[in-house]
């Protein structure tokens, strides 16, 4: 088997810096999470957002979008320092090597987990081990406020201080030779000094209007090993030993944080409002589950033989649309997205809006039916059932997508102008293709079987007839225009076309929407936001089933070496100029847009 051109290193050494305001690159955060909230990390030893209980919850921590009054939890060497930082091999545990001039340090830190999976509280562990000499940190820890909403306080129960920051209670906890300098309403700062072979922990403990549990310092560390034995426990399991291995786990490691275990929805990403271009106000929440990423989330898992992650994210996916409905998002909850309001404060590097809610919970988006079908096609294709009522689901919706696919929507972009988005009619395409495979198998009842396939053969027509652009030689973002979109790149995945139009559709985004190795989403978009991730990772795989291999592979090796500025952990969209990372981090549709890369190129290379 042919070796990867490229071996992806995470791990190097920086001096992270941040600017005049106290913002930091988004490139030097990694995630921690366990299945329920996700803890953003930087490389300065900084924690500076994190939503407790859940994903979706206000934060804990949020100076990422607020650093005068935000809340962070700060572990730092003091004076001068270099970092070098990586997840541990097949973990979601991160190492971070403090270099001071006096010593070296590492911190590893873990949102904990136990042996029988997820704990029944959020417990955020980190340890600082001595590796040489002797290294003098400093601790402080700030409460966020929620935009004003709440005033943090101190109570005290017997020997514990509790913190107390609206309906979130929990405890700060220390090993003895952290020295506590002040406690107070306000926050907590210590100091601690360690040697080579000694190790000191803090770690916070908390939960909403629930009983607390107060663990001791050495079940929290033993539980930050657990932790890392779990996760490797999980990674092993993985049904993939290519040679890019390293690169598809680190991939699906990112996925699985995004996986709300509580429910089994997938959350688009960890973060709300960081900007698709700083100063710009596309600044959105994606801490919901949307129908699209769920659905090549699923595939994903799937494809790597995570078929527990698998079957929850579908069985929830079906359960919404039984219950609620097609729609383009859900909460992680179940029922709909809320719809999306303004927070006041500043923003990351001042960029406006701040949002919690989204509004595509309210848009019209035919690529939904698109996205169930294919998952349902790849979860009977991995050798399993549909059964009677999921059957009835997916026929009522195979029904509700033939009746209204020449209705115009937001596209997959969810854009303000509805349209007769050409992506949209492939989506509606693949939906009503699958649909008629999966009735020829026996896994839908054949009744609408050959209206469905009536169906599906007119929007082929409709769309050669509309879509395609002989002057431009591709099929264009909607009828009547010139300009392109870069999501056509997936009719090549869906099977649409004779592939000859399609290829030019490739050469064409190549040439117009491409920026070096990264795309921007379709003809315009430089004007307002950064290149998106996901669509050049599309375009790697496009190349690959079009024959195109090694052009494929070159592609797909620039990616990785312009993304190994970070740990591992992907944005949705990146400044193709300056390298900055841009958008709500992690992003599953990036994470799971390489995998899906990973997966085909190495089914080209069999080949």
């Amino acid at each position: 088997m042919k070796e990867a051109a490229i071996t992806p290193v995470f791990r190097h050494t920086r001096t992270p810096i941040r600017d005049d305001e106290g913002y930091l690159d988004l490139q030097e955060y990694g995630a921690l999470g366990e299945g329920r909230s996700v803890a953003l990390s930087a490389a300065d030893g900084s924690i500076d957002w994190w939503c407790v209980p859940n994903l979706d919850s206000p934060p804990l921590f949020d100076r990422l979008l607020d650093p005068d009054d935000g809340g962070f939890f700060a572990i730092a060497p003091v004076g001068e320092f270099t970092a070098e930082r990586a997840y541990r091999a097949e973990s979601n545990v991160l190492e971070t090597v403090f270099s001071a001039p006096s010593g070296r340090a590492v911190l590893v830190e873990s949102l904990n987990s136990g042996t029988a999976g997820r704990l029944p509280w959020c417990e955020l562990a980190r340890r600082i081990e001595g590796l040489e000499g002797e290294v003098d940190f400093k601790i402080e820890l700030r409460f966020g406020r929620r935009a004003g909403l709440v005033s943090p306080y101190i109570h005290k129960i017997g020997p514990r201080s509790v913190f107390h920051a609206g309906a979130v209670l929990g405890l700060f906890l220390h090993s003895e030779g952290i020295r506590i300098d002040r406690s107070d309403d306000c926050g907590v700062e210590a100091k601690f000094t360690v040697g080579a072979g000694a190790w000191e922990l803090a770690a916070i403990v908390a939960g909403e209007d629930e009983p607390l549990v107060a663990p001791s310092i050495d079940q929290i560390s033993e539980r930050l090993d657990i932790s890392d034995q779990e996760w490797r426990t999980w990674a092993s399991r993985i049904a993939y030993d290519g040679p890019r291995r390293h690169l598809l786990m680190r991939n699906a490691l990112a996925l699985k944080l995004l996986l709300y275990s509580p429910s089994g929805a997938i959350a688009a990403a960890a973060t709300s409002s960081l900007p698709e271009r700083v100063g710009g106000t596309k600044n959105w929440d994606y801490r919901y589950a949307w129908v699209r990423d769920a659905g090549y989330t699923i595939k994903a898992f799937l494809a790597i033989g995570a078929e527990a992650e698998a079957k929850a994210a579908f069985t929830w996916l079906l359960k919404q649309l039984g219950e609620v409905g097609p729609a383009v998002c859900y909460s992680l909850s179940g029922g709909p997205a809320p719809a999306d309001r303004r927070i006041d404060v500043p923003g990351y590097r001042r960029s406006q809006p701040v949002v919690t809610g989204n509004r595509a919970t309210e848009q019209l988006q035919h690529g939904i039916y698109g996205d169930i079908f294919e998952t349902a096609s790849r979860f009977v294709a991995c050798g399993n059932i549909l059964d009677a009522k999921t059957a009835r689901t997916l026929s009522d919706l195979a029904d509700i997508c033939a009746d209204t696919w020449m209705q115009k929507d937001a596209g997959i972009w969810e854009l303000p102008e509805a349209q007769h988005y050409t992506m949209s009619k492939v989506s509606c395409w693949q939906a009503l293709a699958r649909a008629v495979e999966l009735a020829d198998e026996g896994q839908l009842p054949t009744t609408c079987r050959d209206r469905w396939g009536r169906e599906r053969d007119r929007i082929a027509r409709w769309i050669d007839e509309n879509c395609w652009s002989e002057e431009v030689g591709a099929y264009t973002f909607y009828p009547g225009t010139t300009r392109l979109d870069a999501s056509l790149a997936l009719a090549v995945r869906f099977r649409f076309d004779g592939q000859e139009r399609l290829a030019r559709t490739i050469a064409a985004i190549d040439r117009e929407l491409a920026a070096g190795p990264l795309h921007y989403r379709y003809s315009g978009a430089d004007q307002e936001e950064g290149c998106f991730l996901a669509c050049s990772f599309w375009m790697v795989e496009a190349k690959a089933i079009l024959g195109q291999r090694q052009a494929a592979e070159s592609a797909f090796d620039e990616l990785v070496r312009i993304l190994s500025v970070g740990d591992g952990v992907y944005p949705e969209m990146m400044d193709p100029q300056s390298g900055e990372y841009l958008g709500n981090i992690p992003q599953g549709l990036t994470h799971l847009a390489a995998v899906h890369a990973i997966m085909t190129l190495e089914e080209v290379e069999r080949a």
